[in-house]
């Protein structure tokens, strides 16, 4: 009678769907049968009862859909293997299991954790990302991030100035451009565009150091033709409106600066810079966001 072989060790990988809040986590076994679900706070004490469950399970790989945070940091620190899945891959992996309807964070932690159990080999372990490129990741998202608020902004504007003041709204290329807001900070309604003729545009604009290419005569025929704005009582109220977005716009113009600044510093003295500063058409700033988002592990 021969003897048995020792027992093969059963695989168990978990799943862990990110939320602001909280978490929710599942660990499957090797045939893909949910041994535990639970969830945890995002705070010390959840993140340190995760790191317990998962460990008590046997899970040695997890699966989650961003690569950074403090929930990646405790996974990363206990030893745990994480393999990150983005977003846009677990929306099509959903179909697989027959998923329909509305996010469900129970099923999609499922997912994660059966995804790693049945395509480990298609996934790269997560590599801890030098401090310095943790730092100018944070920069240039910050920056990122800016941007698109500023989008938002300048179309609130826009869409404001299309109503009380027309003449204003496609005057210059761009409604978040410095000659645009100090247009708009001088002639903030339509009354005070009516004092302007072609010489006076001209001088106000060489006041300014306007080095756009358009001649005043085109830029005074514009505000000319374009339909004419709000006049009388309330334009003084429609331009305060203007005057609050186009402060914002101030400041977020000066803060993405500041942060193309800073990336420009950050990137400058990282080691992998001539690697990705010798790609065509990289410029400082898309070179740190390519940088980045490879990461260290390239």
């Amino acid at each position: 009678m021969s003897v048995a072989d020792p027992a093969t060790p059963t695989r168990v990988c978990a799943g862990i769907d990110w939320a602001k809040d909280d978490h929710a986590v599942c660990v499957v076994g090797a045939e893909g049968e949910a041994l535990h679900r639970f969830t945890v706070r995002h705070d010390g004490a959840g993140l340190r009862d995760l790191v317990r469950r998962l460990l008590n399970a046997d899970v040695t790989e997890v699966g989650i859909e961003r690569p950074d945070g403090p929930v990646i940091e405790a996974l990363l620190g206990a030893g745990l293997t994480v393999l990150v899945i983005p977003p846009a891959q677990l929306k099509n992996l959903r179909s697989r299991y027959g998923s329909a309807g509305n996010k469900d964070d129970r099923f999609d932690a499922y997912v994660l954790a059966d995804v790693v159990r049945t395509d480990r080999r298609r996934l790269r372990p997560l590599e801890r990302d030098t401090e310095q490129t943790t730092a100018l990741r944070s920069t240039v998202r910050a920056r990122r991030d800016l941007v698109a608020h500023r989008v938002a902004v300048a179309n609130q504007l826009r869409a404001h100035l299309q109503i009380v003041f027309p003449a204003a709204a496609g005057l210059f290329d761009d409604i978040d451009s410095d000659i645009s807001l100090r247009f708009l900070e001088r002639f903030s309604t339509q009354a005070r565009a009516d004092w302007l003729s072609v010489k006076r545009l001209e001088a106000w604009l060489k006041s300014v150091h306007y080095s756009g290419r358009t001649n005043p005569a085109v830029l005074y025929e514009r505000i000319a033709t374009a339909p004419r704005g709000t006049v009388g009582d309330h334009a003084d109220a429609f331009a305060a409106v203007t005057a609050g977005y186009v402060a914002v716009l101030r400041t977020l113009n000066g803060q993405i600066k500041a942060l193309a600044d800073r990336i420009a510093e950050q990137f400058a003295v990282h080691p992998d810079r001539p690697i990705v500063a010798s790609l065509p058409r990289s410029g400082t700033v898309r070179a740190a966001r390519l940088l980045v988002e490879i990461g260290d592990a390239r």
